[in-house]
């Protein structure tokens, strides 16, 4: 199993800085920021399944145009994996005939184009023998992260967007094959306070998880908002523990 980063910021900037989207072989997305705008149309047509962490528009916002473009192509819907909150609030405003069609009705309900279904924490959902498994997270809105296991016994874990979320750690912890973890770190030091109240990470915040794991994955930071790029990375080199996190970079590939 691959999983390929699409896009990995907190930003959009040309074709380099492009927001949150991963690409698990050739026919699931997790999260479908404008990262997912690299992919051509044949490849869009692959997609199968989208897993959404949660529902800020960074994170789903290629999603509508994804469906439009290739749901008369398909002869199956686009399944969209996410837990009930999130799919309450993309259908209420997204999928709402106002913002965009309702492609769960197109063309009828019956045979939609998209379907919906509920994934809350703890539960999985097997796709050819790829298991994918909603985590606990801690965000301002209702959020979880993902565990993506591959056949041959292999994990990695993206926290989505989070705070410190203790029971996000207890869930890692219990991973015995965790290969890698891609984890939130989105201000720098000097705005703890606003990554508390967005609850988001900043670099010390950050390292009181890591400090916190018994498990031993390559460490990967994602979600750095342009402005403070070159702030965070320098303090996150800063950080003298036992995991070195280092910055995850587009098109970078996890082979599991």
């Amino acid at each position: 199993m691959e999983v390929r980063v699409l896009g990995c910021s907190g930003g959009i900037g040309g074709l380099d800085v492009r927001t949150t989207s991963l690409l698990v072989d050739d026919d699931i997305l997790i999260d479908c920021g404008t990262g997912a705008g690299v992919l051509d149309v044949p490849a869009l047509m692959a997609i199968d399944h989208v897993f959404l962490t949660h529902a800020h528009l960074d994170h789903i916002a290629y999603l509508p145009f994804i469906i439009d473009t290739v749901g008369d192509y398909r002869s199956r819907p686009l399944t969209v994996h996410a837990a009930p909150e999130t799919l309450r609030i993309i259908r209420s405003h997204i999928f709402n005939w106002l913002i965009w069609p309702d492609f769960s009705a197109i063309p009828d309900r019956a045979h939609p184009l998209m379907r919906f279904n509920e994934l809350r924490i703890g539960e999985w959902a097997d796709i050819d023998g790829r298991r994918i498994t909603a985590l606990p997270a801690l965000h301002a809105v209702p959020a979880v992260g993902y565990q993506i296991r591959s056949e041959t016994g292999a994990s990695l874990v993206f926290s989505g967007d989070t705070t410190v979320c203790d029971a996000q750690i207890e869930a890692i912890n219990a991973i015995n094959d965790l290969r890698a973890l891609i984890i939130e770190t989105a201000f720098p030091n000097m705005q703890h306070d606003l990554a508390l109240a967005a609850r988001h990470l900043c670099p010390q915040m950050l390292f009181s998880v890591l400090d916190r794991l018994i498990v031993s994955p390559e460490i990967y930071v994602t979600h750095l908002k342009p402005a403070q790029a070159a702030e965070i990375t320098a303090e996150l080199a800063a950080y003298s523990g036992r995991l070195k996190p280092q910055i995850l970079r587009n098109d970078q590939v996890f082979t599991l």
